[in-house]
C-alpha cells in the first residue's frame, strides 16, 4: 500500500525522540515522571525520594530498581503534548550501566543532559556527553535541584563550558538569591514565572503566576534586592552572554540550559514546552548504502534494546526497534538484514514502562516493542525488501570484569543455560565459554560490578535458577586474529583461552603488563579491543 508523503511528513514533523542522561542522583528518573506529570500521561507523581514506601517511579519497573531506587535498565516512555508525539528513553544513571544508556543514545535525536545544581558536570555526565558528542545530536541542559541551595548559575556556564568544551545559552534565569529560588525568568517572552509552594514532593501540576519583567507588582512580591539582583543579571546576559543560535544548537555547539526542580515541578513546564519547540523531528541515519531520510516510503528501523521478562506471567520477551523511516503496519513483512530473511512483525507494542499497548501503525522517531521469538539481536536491521542496506553498527564495549558462573543445583541446567544466553542477547553481560568446560558452566565479562548483582537477582526471579558466582583476577580481555589462534600461545595458560558468543577466540589478561608480554612473544597474532567487524567507543 502507499504511503501518503504528506501524512508520513506531517508525523514525522510532531515527533520528539530523546534520552535523559545524567550522573547518578542528579534526579534523572523524577524528571522523566514529572514530565509525564505534565504531559498528562499520569495524574499522580509517584515520590522517588519515598519510594520504599510509596509509588515507585513510573520508568523503573523492575523489581530490583524498585528495591535499590536506582535504574539499572532503560525504559520507553511515550505520550502526546500539545500536538507533539513525545517519545523519551530513560538511561540507567549508574555507570556500570552504561552500555545500556549508550545503545539508548544511538536511538535518540537530541538529549536532556540533567545536572545537580550544587555538584556541577560529574564523571559520568562527561562520559555520556561525549558519546552524544560523538554522534552529533543536539544537547539540552536542565539545572535541576533549584529547591536546594547550588552553584551560582555563572559558575555553572562557566563549568559546562571548561569541562565540557561547550557553551550554553540559558534559555530561562533563576530569580532568587542564595540558592532561594522565587521562580524563573523566561529570556525569549520577557516574562517572570513565580511558582506556589506545592509540598507532597510535587504529586500533581504547580500553579503558577506569570508577567512582564517590568511590572511593578512583580518587585513588590519579590522584594527589591532580588528583583534588582534579577535586573542586573539579564543585562549581564543580554550584554556579555552568548548569543542564541539554532544553527549552533543542532550542530552541538551550543546548549540550551533550563534551571528548575523536578522533584517540585519548579520549572518543569516551562522547559517541556521550550524544549519541544527547540529539539529536532527525527533526523537521517546513516547505512552501509549513505543516508536514508525519514521521510522515505521504505520502511526502516534498528532493534537497539532486547528485554526478556518484562511480563513474567507470560515469560515474554520484546526487541525494541527505533523506526527511522517510511511507515510501519502492524503484522508487515520486513528483510532482516542479519539473517537475509523476511520476518513478519507481529504484537507490535508501545510502552509506558512496562505498560503496553498493541499498535497498528508507527511512523519514524517511534519506539516499537516486538515479540521476539529468539531471532533479533541488538543493532539489526529491518527495512523494506526493494532497499537491503544495513543501519552503522553499534558499539562494542571491551569488559573489565569477569568471574565464572554455575547453578547450585546441576537440575537447573536447562534453565541456567536459557536464562544465560536470553541475559547475553540482551546485552545484560558478555558470555565466554573454555572450549573444554562442562556446558552448564561460563565465564561473565562486564563493564561494571553491579552487572553481577542484577545478572544473579535476574536468574534467580526470572528463571529460578541459584547460582555460584566466583570473581576472577582477570581485567582485560582480547579478542585474536591471525594463523594458529587454535593453537596454544605463548605466554598465555590454558584457562585463559576462551570463546565468545559467536564462537570466536578470546583471551583474558590480569593487567596491561601480561598483555604486553603476550603480544611479544607472539608476533603473529593481533590482540584487539573488540571483534575486528565492530567498533567501539
Amino acid at each position: 500500500m502507499p504511503t501518503d508523503l504528506s501524512k508520513l511528513s506531517a508525523e514525522i514533523n510532531r515527533r520528539r525522540t530523546f534520552a535523559i542522561i545524567s550522573h547518578p542522583d542528579a534526579g534523572k528518573t523524577t524528571l522523566t515522571e514529572k514530565l509525564l506529570l505534565y504531559g498528562g500521561a499520569i495524574r499522580l507523581a509517584g515520590s522517588v525520594k519515598a519510594r520504599k514506601a510509596q509509588k515507585h517511579a513510573v520508568s523503573d519497573w523492575m523489581e530490583i530498581e524498585k528495591q535499590r531506587g536506582i535504574s539499572v535498565t532503560s525504559s520507553v516512555l511515550q505520550f502526546d503534548y500539545e500536538g507533539f508525539r513525545i517519545n523519551i528513553l530513560d538511561t540507567p544513571g549508574h555507570q556500570d550501566f552504561s552500555e545500556d544508556t549508550y545503545r539508548t543514545l544511538m536511538a535518540a535525536d537530541s538529549a536532556v543532559m540533567l545536572i545537580d545544581v550544587a555538584k556541577g558536570v560529574e564523571a559520568q555526565t562527561i562520559k555520556l556527553f561525549r558519546v552524544c558528542k560523538q554522534r552529533g545530536i543536539p544537547v539540552f541542559t536542565f539545572v535541576n535541584k533549584l529547591d536546594r541551595h547550588g552553584k551560582n548559575p555563572f559558575d555553572l556556564m562557566e563549568e559546562i563550558e571548561k569541562v565540557l568544551g561547550i557553551r550554553a545559552y540559558p534559555m530561562n534565569w533563576p530569580i532568587g538569591l542564595d540558592g532561594n529560588y522565587k521562580g524563573v525568568y523566561n529570556r525569549r517572552l520577557t516574562q517572570i514565572e513565580l511558582f506556589e509552594g506545592g509540598g507532597a514532593h510535587g504529586q500533581w501540576v504547580l500553579p503558577s503566576t506569570i508577567g512582564s519583567v517590568d511590572d511593578p507588582a512583580f518587585a513588590e512580591v519579590l522584594g527589591e534586592d532580588i528583583y534588582q539582583a534579577l535586573k542586573n543579571d539579564i543585562e549581564l546576559l543580554d550584554l556579555a552572554g552568548e548569543a542564541f543560535d539554532y544553527d549552533r544548537v543542532r550542530a552541538g555547539e551550543l546548549t540550551p540550559m533550563f534551571f528548575g526542580s523536578a522533584m517540585t515541578n519548579f520549572g518543569v513546564r516551562p522547559f517541556l514546552e521550550e524544549f519541544l519547540r527547540l529539539a529536532p523531528p527525527p533526523t537521517p541515519r546513516t547505512t552501509d548504502e549513505g543516508q536514508i531520510e525519514p521521510d522515505s516510503e521504505n520502511f526502516s528501523a534498528f532493534v537497539f534494546k532486547i528485554q526478556a521478562n518484562m511480563n513474567p506471567a507470560h515469560r515474554d520477551r520484546l526487541a525494541f526497534i527505533r523506526i527511522c523511516s517510511g511507515r510501519f503496519e502492524r503484522g508487515m513483512t520486513a528483510y532482516h538484514s542479519r539473517s537475509g530473511k523476511q520476518i513478519k512483525l507481529t504484537q507490535p507494542t508501545q510502552m509506558m514502562a512496562q505498560e503496553r499497548e498493541i499498535i497498528d501503525v508507527a511512523y519514524p522517531g517511534d519506539v516499537v516493542g516486538l515479540f521476539d521469538p529468539g531471532i533479533f539481536g541488538i543493532g539489526d536491521t529491518l527495512c523494506s525488501e526493494g532497499a537491503r542496506f544495513a543501519f552503522q553498527d553499534f558499539p562494542v564495549f571491551p569488559p573489565e570484569h569477569f568471574a565464572r558462573i554455575q547453578p547450585k543445583d546441576s537440575m537447573k541446567r536447562k534453565q541456567f543455560i536459557k536464562g544465560m544466553t536470553e541475559l547475553a542477547e540482551e546485552g545484560a553481560v558478555q558470555i565466554f565459554r573454555q572450549p573444554e568446560a562442562a556446558v552448564e558452566s561460563y565465564i561473565v565479562g562486564a563493564v561494571g560490578v553491579l552487572q553481577f548483582e542484577v545478572l544473579e537477582y535476574r536468574l534467580k526471579n526470572e528463571y529460578g535458577v541459584n547460582v555460584q558466582l566466583d570473581r576472577l583476577s582477570y581485567s582485560l580481555a582480547r579478542w585474536i586474529v591471525g594463523k594458529d589462534t587454535d593453537k596454544p600461545l605463548k605466554g598465555v595458560e590454558t584457562e585463559q583461552m576462551l570463546r565468545d558468543a559467536k564462537d570466536r577466540p578470546v583471551v583474558l589478561f590480569n593487567n596491561e603488563w601480561s598483555l604486553r608480554w603476550a603480544t611479544e612473544k607472539n608476533p603473529g597474532v593481533r590482540f584487539l579491543v573488540v571483534p575486528e567487524e565492530a567498533t567501539t567507543l
